[in-house]
C-alpha cells in the first residue's frame, strides 16, 4: 500500500523564548519491507536541520532555533510504500539488543500485578502464542479512552485504571511480556483507518477516518525473528501501519523534544493526517 502522511505540529509560548533545541523522530523507516519514497521537513523559523541515526536504527532529526520567537511549527509530509505483512528482518538479538529489550524501563516497570496479569496466558515453551494471548487479553480487558492517561502515565498506573489509549496499551504488553522472559520493544508509527470505525464498540468511541499517530509493540521470537502486534486493536501489523521509531519504551521515540531558555509555558498542537494514494 502506498501512504501520503502529513504532520505539523506548533509549539506555542505565552511570551518569547530563546535558544530552542529540538530533536524530532517522525522519518518513516526503511526496513522490513517498508519504503520511505519522499519525506521532506520544514521549520518556520527556519533553521538548519542536522540528521542522525541513534541507538535503535531510528532517523532524527535536531534543529536550532536561537533567536527569540514565541511559536515553532514543524511540518512534515512523508510518502511510503507498506508491506502486506511485517516480515522481520532480524532473526536473533545481540546481548545488548537482549538486556535492552527484557529490562524494567520507566514506563514499562517491574510489577508484581503485571506478572501476574501476564501469566494468564503463559503458554510454557511457546512465547508466540503467549504474547497473541497477551494481545488479545488487554484488546478485551482494557477500556480505550481518550483523556483518561497521559504521555507520563506508566503500565502500572494505566493497569490500575483500567484504561488508556495505545501507549498504554503498549507499555503493558511490553512489560507483560518481559514478565514471562520474551524481549519486546515499543514501536511508533501512524494507522491509516480507511473508514470510521469503533476502536472500542463497547466504549461507543469513533476513531475518525484517516487515523493518525499510533503505537503497539514488537515481540521477539526464536526461530521468527520480530512478530509485530498491536494490543489496542487485537491485530497484526498491515499494510495499514507505517513504522517511524522502536525503542524500550515510549521515552525513546518521541515524535519531538528538546529544551528552551525561558520561563514561558509551552502548549503543543498537532495535526496528522494518513491518506491512500
Amino acid at each position: 500500500m502506498r501512504l501520503r502522511i502529513e504532520h505539523t505540529t506548533v509549539f506555542h509560548y505565552a511570551e518569547p523564548i530563546s535558544e530552542a533545541y529540538t530533536e524530532l523522530r517522525l522519518h518513516p523507516f526503511e526496513a522490513a519491507g517498508q519504503r520511505c519514497l519522499r519525506f521532506s521537513l520544514e521549520t518556520q523559523p527556519v533553521g538548519e536541520v542536522m540528521i542522525y541515526i541513534d541507538r535503535y536504527g531510528n532517523t532524527v532529526h535536531h534543529f536550532d532555533t536561537l533567536q527569540p520567537h514565541d511559536k515553532v511549527v514543524v511540518t512534515t509530509s512523508s510518502e511510503v510504500h507498506t508491506p502486506r505483512v511485517f516480515v522481520s528482518d532480524e532473526m536473533e538479538l545481540s546481548p545488548l539488543d537482549q538486556f535492552d529489550y527484557l529490562a524494567p524501563t520507566t514506563y514499562a516497570p517491574e510489577d508484581e500485578r503485571i506478572s501476574q496479569f501476564a501469566m494468564h496466558d503463559y503458554v510454557e515453551g511457546d512465547p508466540e502464542a503467549t504474547a497473541l494471548g497477551l494481545m488479545e487479553t488487554l484488546y478485551s480487558s482494557l477500556k480505550y479512552e481518550p483523556g483518561a492517561t497521559d504521555v507520563k502515565t506508566t503500565a502500572s498506573e494505566a493497569l490500575s485504571l483500567g484504561s488508556g489509549v495505545c501507549q498504554d496499551f503498549a507499555h503493558l504488553m511490553l512489560a507483560a511480556c518481559r514478565s514471562l522472559g520474551i524481549p519486546a520493544r515499543y514501536v511508533s508509527g501512524y494507522l491509516y483507518s480507511p473508514q470510521t470505525l469503533r476502536d472500542r464498540e463497547d466504549a461507543g468511541i469513533i476513531v475518525p477516518a484517516n487515523a493518525a499517530s499510533h503505537a503497539w509493540v514488537d515481540v521477539f521470537v526464536e526461530d521468527r525473528g520480530w512478530l509485530s502486534l498491536d494490543p489496542t486493536h487485537n491485530s497484526w501489523q498491515t499494510e495499514q501501519y507505517v513504522r517511524v521509531a522502536t525503542g524500550r519504551d515510549y521515552s525513546d521515540v518521541p515524535p519531538t523534544r528538546g529544551v528552551y531558555k525561558g520561563s514561558a509555558k509551552e502548549e503543543l498542537s498537532v495535526n496528522v493526517s494518513v491518506t491512500a494514494i
